[in-house]
């Protein structure tokens, strides 16, 4: 049974769905730069555990105000004075709502402004797609804090830059934006005006792909990069065997065969 996902109680995250399946989650915490409470991490465990089961085609990740995501929420994490144990398990649920937006399926474009620091590049990360526009820095001021990074900068901020870079991030608070942030992969795009326009239109394409070749796309890529070569090569050739015989495919692979679908042309 396809689950309506305009119906889910959250808190934090406001949801707009379109008619071609592209649903619009927004960060609704303008006043606090967007930062993740712990509410805000539980909209996000129940949001992108639902969406796989919705019938969403595709995902623009958006934010209210003029920042993507500062990160933790620092004044709740003071005045919470958690114990190592009771932080360990919020973390875990950081890894939880990370780990179902990245191995989802479903494709996810993060619309990117403003600050995306800490665990708002942590969020950003896990997106598998980032578009970033002008007023768009990047961050990890924990050696500043005292804290370390819990919700999987080592694992995929860490992918996308290099350790060494992380590194310097994080000790010396090194900010990156701009053609520099694009150069050591932060983002795809980088746009002079509008990157939630931007990001609508690329998930508005990825939208109109098969959801079963989505599917494989935005999870099989990461789980294949955590195995060994070996193991990878095999499970890619399984997935591919499903993937590039579906019955859905069969209509695309015909107007190819015709010389009637479109030509991959560069667009510039």
């Amino acid at each position: 049974m396809t689950i309506d996902i305009t119906t889910l109680a959250l808190t934090n995250i406001a949801l707009t769905l379109h008619d071609d399946g592209v649903l619009v989650a927004t960060l609704n915490r303008p006043a606090k730069r967007n930062a993740l409470d712990e509410a805000s991490i539980e909209d996000l465990v129940t949001l992108f555990s639902t969406i796989p089961r919705a019938g969403v085609r595709a995902v623009v990740l958006a934010a209210e105000g003029e920042h993507f995501c500062a990160g933790l929420d620092l004044v709740e994490h003071h005045q919470a004075d958690r114990s190592p144990a009771e932080f360990m398990h919020l973390c875990l649920r950081w890894h939880e709502a990370f780990n179902k937006m990245e191995y989802g399926g479903v494709p996810i474009i993060a619309a990117l402004k403003g600050a995306v620091v800490g665990g708002g590049l942590e969020l950003a990360s896990s997106a598998h797609i980032r578009v970033a526009d002008a007023s768009t820095y990047f961050a990890l001021p924990e050696g500043q804090r005292g804290l370390f990074t819990g919700g999987g900068a080592t694992i995929r901020v860490a992918g996308l830059v290099g350790k060494a870079r992380m590194i310097d991030m994080m000790l010396t608070g090194r900010v990156y934006q701009g053609q520099e942030a694009m150069d050591v992969g932060l983002a795809q795009y980088l746009v002079e005006g509008s990157s939630f326009d931007r990001a609508l239109e690329l998930a508005r394409a990825a939208a109109r792909n098969l959801p079963l070749s989505n599917f494989a796309i935005c999870s099989a890529i990461s789980h294949l990069g955590n195995m060994s070569g070996l193991d990878a090569a095999y499970a890619e050739s399984v997935i591919a065997g499903v993937v590039n015989t579906q019955p859905d495919a069969r209509a695309r692979l015909e107007a190819f065969a015709n010389k009637t679908a479109a030509r991959v042309r560069p667009t510039d």
